[in-house]
């Protein structure tokens, strides 16, 4: 039987991509549960293209136009917020392919998990946010996470066989964004059309916003830590603007092992979504014939500070990767409204840090608390 796949976030590039592979592999795979916020209408067409058992549109405001649209259908259509988690609560799936973006996709994940499902990860911030206690939960409910970043992937297929053996260090590599090489007097007049530019990957806004200013890589970092229970010294960063090698894990005996393919976020997809089988597509292939140079470099740490506050996060612990996150996605969100500038999402992310409370050992309701007061606090700086 095909496997049931719950697509929590399916109008996002994740989501839409995931469909695909899901449309290539109609013996493998079914879209049994859909979800998006605001984007009814790409949720009805993917609905009515894909025939899902359930919905659920976040946005309350457009449930009767998705209701009426699928009327004559037999999918069950929900909404609001506490609907994905209920949702996600309901055995009628196999898999959470979890795609939501942001911190609104911590709690349908953790519904996920309670009840035993397996999840590919698409959804770094939810282990930024919380990564102990979802990890936890992982292993107490014997649950696999299955990363779906590239770069994660790439780790998770290099760790494939190599239980025994003590991890060195991983090495997350990023393409350094559109404005590589760049310094701060170019990056002050930088406008949300040119930081949307991804030069290799297809991504969404806020990714690639965060793509821009290296905050992604921050991110996967910490992500990294609680995917692979690793100590922040073992994770390392170097950019690769190729985007050919999408991570690397280097043994205690010295030797590396890489990933490499083509930048396509569906083979990761499609990796998380098959595993623990290779399913057979069509992808371009990388072609070792024709002549290609593949470089390596060090961060501008100093130019791309987001970086650098992640890297403090993710060494303090505690609720600074909550702080950190819920300051920056309200940070990227005022950029792409034109309401601050690109240097400025650094300055009131590093701002916010300073003023929310440390918590050492947060529990769960410490981290939404944490979330909440890190974005208004930072919503006051900018007086969105």
């Amino acid at each position: 039987m095909a496997k049931r796949i719950a697509i929590f976030g399916s109008t996002g590039s994740i989501g839409t991509q995931a469909l695909d592979v899901i449309a290539a592999n109609p013996d493998k795979f079914s879209a049994e549960v859909l979800t998006a916020y605001h984007n009814h209408e790409l949720l009805i067409e993917q609905s009515l293209k894909f025939n899902p058992n359930c919905v659920v549109i976040g946005d309350e405001s457009k449930y009767l136009l998705v209701k009426e649209a699928l009327s004559h259908t037999n999918v069950k259509v929900f909404a609001g917020e506490r609907a994905l988690e209920e949702v996600a609560a309901i055995d009628c799936y196999d898999m959470m392919l979890a795609a939501i973006v942001g911190f609104a996709g911590l709690k349908p994940t953790l519904q996920a998990i309670e009840i035993g499902k397996p999840i590919a990860l698409a959804n770094k911030e939810t282990l930024v946010v919380a990564g102990d206690l979802v990890m936890q939960k992982a292993v107490a409910k014997r649950v696999p996470i299955i990363p779906v970043d590239s770069e994660h992937s790439a780790i998770f297929q290099c760790l494939i066989g190599e239980g025994r053996n003590v991890v060195e260090k991983v090495i997350l590599t990023a393409s350094g964004g559109p404005f590589l090489g760049r310094k701060p007097n170019y990056l002050v007049n930088v406008k949300k059309e040119h930081a949307l530019q991804h030069p290799n990957w297809e991504m969404g806004a806020k990714i690639s916003i965060d793509s821009a200013t290296l905050m992604n890589k921050g991110l996967e970092m910490i992500e990294a830590k609680w995917l692979f229970n690793l100590h922040p010294d073992q994770i390392h960063v170097i950019i690769h603007p190729q985007s050919i090698i999408h991570s690397m894990v280097q043994f205690a005996d010295g030797s590396i092992k890489s990933q490499m393919g083509l930048p396509d976020m569906k083979l990761p997809i499609q990796y998380a979504l098959g595993f623990p089988q290779r399913i057979a597509n069509n992808f371009p292939r990388y072609d070792f014939k024709k002549p290609h140079t593949l470089t390596f470099e060090e961060p501008d740490y100093k130019t791309f500070r987001n970086l650098s506050l992640a890297i403090d996060a993710l060494n303090k612990g505690g609720n600074w990767p909550c702080i950190l996150n819920a300051a920056n996605e309200v940070a990227v969100y005022a950029f792409l409204r034109n309401r601050i500038g690109f240097l400025d999402m650094t300055a009131v992310v590093e701002e916010t840090l300073s003023k929310i409370p440390f918590i050492e050992k947060p529990t769960l309701q410490d981290y939404f608390d944490c979330d909440g007061a890190a974005r208004t606090f930072t919503a006051s700086i900018i007086r969105m």
